[in-house]
């Protein structure tokens, strides 16, 4: 039996992570794992259950007993469907405040985990550094804060939403200083990854380079 690679994809928010692990993860013929919906779902659930961004001796099976899971496209607590409610600027403002704490981070590791049994690719902040540090291929994919911050004000004008560049610029920027200064899992490049800067390459650039890097670097082997 051929064992299928588990791919990931590190990076600084708006660099086009979830895009283009799930562009790759189409042509590879791999599950994608979105874990950045996994935390932003966290954060939107706790705010509304009025939990601060705290650590608490309690925090951690808060996390657990909250039943966060992805089928496909949707993103779920419970039984409700809060795929769209968690792609808001509100929840933009609050992720990074919910996910630099250990606590939501271990409640959410081994939910992570489970999810590789039959290879994937991953993106996130933490993936090869601490989720997957054995995974076959480890890329880093980052772009500079001003068109980050450009893709998700397009992005959020394109679905209809209103949005405010500089507000976003800022939050890129404090998202930045956030991810990558915290104590537990900060955002950094793993020894070994692979360094993309998507600024000046289109999506089929990227992509078809991810692509190729996998397939030089994953030869079939059995278990």
């Amino acid at each position: 039996m051929i064992r299928r690679p588990i791919v990931v994809l590190d990076g600084p928010a708006g660099a086009g992570k979830s895009t283009v692990a799930r562009m790759l993860a189409r042509e590879l013929e791999l599950p994608f794992l979105d874990t950045g919906a996994l935390y932003r779902a966290v954060a939107y659930w706790l705010q509304r259950q009025k939990v601060p961004p705290e650590e608490t001796p309690d925090l951690e099976s808060r996390v657990l007993s909250l039943g966060v899971r992805l089928e496909g496209e949707r993103v779920l607590v419970g039984q409700e469907d809060v795929t769209a409610a968690i792609r808001t600027e509100a929840v933009d403002r609050i992720v990074s405040l919910y996910a630099a704490l250990p606590s939501v981070r271990r409640g959410l590791l081994e939910l992570q985990r489970s999810q590789a049994e039959q290879g994937l690719v991953a993106e996130g902040r933490d993936m090869a550094s601490v989720v997957f540090p054995r995974a076959d291929v480890k890329v880093y994919l980052t772009a500079s804060p001003q068109v980050r911050a450009r893709r998700r004000h397009e992005e959020r004008l394109a679905a209809g939403q209103t949005s405010d560049y500089e507000a976003i610029l800022r939050q890129v920027e404090e998202r930045d200083r956030i991810d990558s200064s915290r104590e537990c899992a900060p955002l950094r490049v793993d020894e070994g990854a692979l360094v993309v800067d998507t600024s000046d390459l289109s999506l089929p650039e990227v992509v078809d380079r991810l692509r190729r890097a996998v397939e030089g670097r994953v030869a079939p082997h059995g278990n």
